[in-house]
């Protein structure tokens, strides 16, 4: 009787004593000859490698496994939510959560802490590091618009989420500032929001905390991608007109999100575009951009906007006014984006002038006008200097300065100095000459290429080269912690430019300087600059005074045309010849005082 290469198989005799079981070694892995007769040893074989708390033991190909070299691997399997699992193929989209979500492997994530995630400390014990908010006290605020909700006063007042409350107090975030309470409870109302607030206040984290909490709620019940391959369909986008701040947003919302199976990428120019669209094909549910890349991904139709819940426009302002507003409104408008009223939308800035909030008004549907007052108007916390120095006489008397600064002790790390000027090429020449004179220095502006700017960047934040000498494009946004002194070697020709500028110091409630050069050239700036000392009670010069007092200044700056006014960075446009009465024809809800008002109890209390 015939019989099958299996039967003989199973009828063939067995050696078990000298362990050479045929059917086992059909599952065992290759031995080379030279080891197929050696002794057991006594010596455990090794553990398999571990990374992040996740075994692998001898497959490259696991999922979360490193990458070795430049070699592909696959992303991973498919795991549902729910507890099923499947092969990826069936998918659909890059990151689709209708029938699962992608196992971006929680225990497998870096850390994006410098401490220990395990070693968590009682929530009252954590030292408010970074942010010093008791200088936030009495900082006036105002609402304007239609059924604003309420601020709160701590973050146990939110329902964000397990995951997320617990990198919150990871990132030592013990109590909101001033936006993050009244900008959060209106995002997560799902209204849309126009927010203006100072530098340094918590901007990020008032529209990544939303926006987070809001796609781990949506998860499980949210609408399926198309399945279509090699097409990421994020449900949030967040923009910046910049690749050093796109960088910097991307750093703190992976931090808000880690563990929380939200997926951040972030893609910009200057950089390799195949490594970003490698990160886009492993799943993305936050999407972190400059304009002129997105366009870039959107026609190559690596990116649908079409899933899109979330917009927010960080620096919105200048987002609109450095010649972006095309490529914004084509993005907005003219892709496949969910229209205002259908999406949410979250605009943030330092400041508002008019003009760029009619623009802005473009894309927003029944929103919240939010404006929180600058610290430095109330706290004294930036000291502001205007010196009259000639511009032969600049370098010589920022030498003196420097030398001033170096003798106080002031050095390194704990003392940064960023130097501000008006051309690329002032800014090379005047970072050689530095360090020809013995001032470690470095220089960041747009014609760096981006290692370039990334490098003198980490340079800077190390102290290794303790002045960074930058054009504009350093001066919005950026969180660099420790710069103690900021230099206007040349002035802006526009008074929110100088905000911008003097609030890379005094951050997050802390004390700073900034010294401006003044002369003739100037003399448009000098009324708005004396309005912004005296109302920031700073020592306005009786030279600048006389300088104000003949300059016809007829319209620039933020006075002028702008309507920033007074203590804060903008006010609603839409309030405008209607006797104190909103768009909506609403009375406006004016905080002044901010925590003491005698409507609202004190976050800090």
């Amino acid at each position: 009787m015939p019989t099958s290469w299996s039967d003989a198989i199973d009828k063939a005799p067995t050696n078990e004593g000298s362990g050479a079981n045929f059917r086992a070694s059909r599952s065992s892995t290759y031995v080379p000859p030279h080891l197929r007769n050696k002794p057991p040893s006594a010596d455990p074989s090794p553990a398999p490698l571990s990374y992040a708390g996740a075994t692998y033991g001898n497959d490259p190909y696991a999922p979360g496994a490193p990458s070795m070299g430049s070699t592909f691997h696959p992303v991973g399997v498919w795991k549902d939510r729910n507890g099923g699992s499947g092969g990826g193929g069936s998918s659909g989209g890059w990151n689709n959560r209708g029938g699962g979500s992608w196992d971006r492997g929680r225990e497998r994530e870096a850390n994006p802490f410098q401490e220990d995630a395990d070693a968590e400390p009682a929530f009252g014990e954590q030292e408010n590091t970074g942010i010093n908010f008791d200088a936030y006290e009495d900082i006036p605020v105002e609402t304007s618009g239609r059924d604003v909700p309420p601020p709160v006063n701590t973050f146990a007042d939110i329902d964000l989420g397990e995951a997320l409350n617990l990198n919150i107090r990871r990132c030592k975030y013990v109590k909101p500032t001033p936006v993050q309470r009244y900008a959060i409870p209106i995002a997560l109302a799902g209204r849309d929001l126009m927010a203006c607030a100072q530098t340094g206040s918590g901007k990020t984290a008032a529209f990544c905390f939303p926006v987070i909490s809001g796609i781990m709620k949506s998860s499980q019940s949210g609408p399926r991608p198309p399945r279509m391959p090699r097409m990421a369909f994020p449900f949030a986008l967040i923009l910046s007109p910049t690749r050093e701040l796109s960088m910097q947003i991307h750093e703190e919302a992976k931090k808000f999100a880690y563990q929380t199976g939200v997926k951040v990428v972030v893609a910009y120019g200057g950089a390799p575009i195949n490594l970003q669209l490698r990160e886009l094909e492993r799943g993305v549910d936050i999407l972190v951009a400059t304009p002129g890349r997105l366009v870039d991904l959107l026609e190559r139709a690596r990116v649908s906007l079409q899933m899109i819940k979330y917009l927010a426009l960080d620096e919105a302002d200048r987002m609109l006014d450095m010649g972006f507003e095309p490529q914004i409104r084509r993005i907005v408008q003219q892709m496949d984006m969910p229209p205002a009223g259908v999406r949410q939308t979250l605009l943030f800035s330092a400041t508002f002038p008019k003009e760029i909030q009619r623009l802005a008004a473009d894309f927003l549907s029944n929103y919240v006008f939010l404006a929180v007052g600058r610290v430095g108007s109330s706290t004294d916390l930036i000291e502001q200097r205007v010196e009259y120095v000639l511009e032969t006489d600049k370098r010589s008397h920022l030498m003196d300065l420097l030398h001033a600064q170096r003798a106080n002790g002031l050095q390194a790390k704990q003392a940064l100095t960023l130097v501000f000027v008006e051309t690329k090429k002032g800014a090379d020449s005047l970072e050689h000459w530095l360090c020809v004179n013995g001032f470690p220095a470095t220089s960041i502006h747009g014609d760096r290429t981006q290692q370039e700017r990334e490098y003198a960047l980490r340079s800077f934040k190390s102290g290794k080269t303790p002045i960074l000498v930058a054009t504009d494009v350093a001066a919005r946004g950026l969180d660099i912690p420790h710069v103690a002194h900021v230099v206007n070697f040349d002035l802006p020709n526009d008074i929110d430019d100088y905000v911008h500028r003097i609030g890379r110091t005094g951050r997050a409630g802390k004390t700073g300087l900034a010294t401006a050069f003044f002369n003739d050239n100037n003399s448009s700036l000098a009324r708005p600059l004396a309005d912004l000392m005296q109302e920031a009670n700073q020592e306005v010069p009786a030279w600048l005074s006389r300088f104000a007092a003949r300059s016809s200044f007829a319209g620039k700056g933020r006075r002028g045309g702008g309507g920033s006014g007074g203590r804060f960075g903008g006010r609603d446009f839409r309030k405008d010849n209607r006797g104190g009465m909103d768009f909506y024809g609403n009375n406006s809800n004016n905080n002044s005082g901010g925590y003491a008002s005698s409507t609202l109890t004190s976050a800090w209390d």
